[in-house]
């Protein structure tokens, strides 16, 4: 729908027209199927946020640390000494996480040493395994810190998705993406996004989100300063 940085985008034109600042949200609700999209100032729930990267393509963030559980895991020192030119990308276009393969490793060691499991490769693409308990009290949660202490809580019902009866599979993906100068990438899709209001305001060069209920509903300004509630779409019920 064109909602990137650029003049030509969509958000960029409406705000042009003096309909809405330059703010865009998206709520995405894996449990329930339902969902808000919003454009304009959100008003609630408050959101913390962090600084986008300036002058990048895509929605750049500083990425300072991650831990399992509150056991760290190294960064790849590209990542760790951000330059401007490698770093981490929030892209609601993408649907899983991509981080390099270190750190890709890294993250699934720690989370397997306090869960142990028998993985197995599935389409050569995902870590599989078989597990009859709940794995939302089995398995620990992964915290992302990024600048301006904003913290994203990524819970085992985020990361882990259910191929068949008994049988789960890590969303977290070995992306092997870098730069063109050699820099490593991470790029962050709706593997962690859902579940959070995200907001995206491009007027003050900031990205955030809060955990939410992506079934109920915000609190959004339009360009004239009124405020509406904007209740969510279940995506389930309406295509029935």
């Amino acid at each position: 729908m064109g909602f990137g940085q650029a003049n030509t985008s969509i958000l960029s034109q409406l705000a042009a027209a003096g309909s809405v600042k330059r703010v865009f949200a998206h709520c995405l609700d894996n449990v329930n199927g339902g969902g808000i999209f919003a454009v304009g100032e959100v008003e609630s729930p408050v959101v913390k946020t962090t600084p986008l990267v300036p002058n990048q393509v895509h929605y750049n963030v500083i990425l300072k640390g991650i831990d399992v559980d509150g056991d760290p895991v190294d960064l790849p020192p590209s990542i760790a000494s951000f330059g401007g030119n490698g770093g981490t990308i929030i892209d609601s276009g993408t649907t899983l996480a991509y981080l390099p393969e270190n750190l890709y490793n890294s993250l699934l060691k720690k989370i397997t040493t306090r869960q142990p499991v028998k993985l197995h490769m599935v389409q050569e693409t995902f870590a599989c395994f078989s597990f009859t308990s709940n794995t939302d009290k089995a398995f620990p949660v992964v915290n992302l810190h990024f600048e301006d202490s904003l913290k994203l809580t990524v819970h085992p019902h985020d990361y882990l998705f259910s191929l068949r009866e008994d049988m789960y599979c890590f969303g977290w993906q070995s992306g092997g993406m870098t730069t063109q100068d050699g820099s490593d990438v991470i790029l962050l899709g709706d593997l962690v996004l859902s579940n959070k209001l995200v907001v995206y305001d491009l007027d003050n060069e900031v990205i955030g989100w809060v955990d939410h209920n992506c079934s109920s509903s915000i609190k959004v300004k339009d360009g004239s300063g009124a405020a509406y509630s904007l209740k969510a779409d279940n995506l389930v019920q309406s295509a029935s």
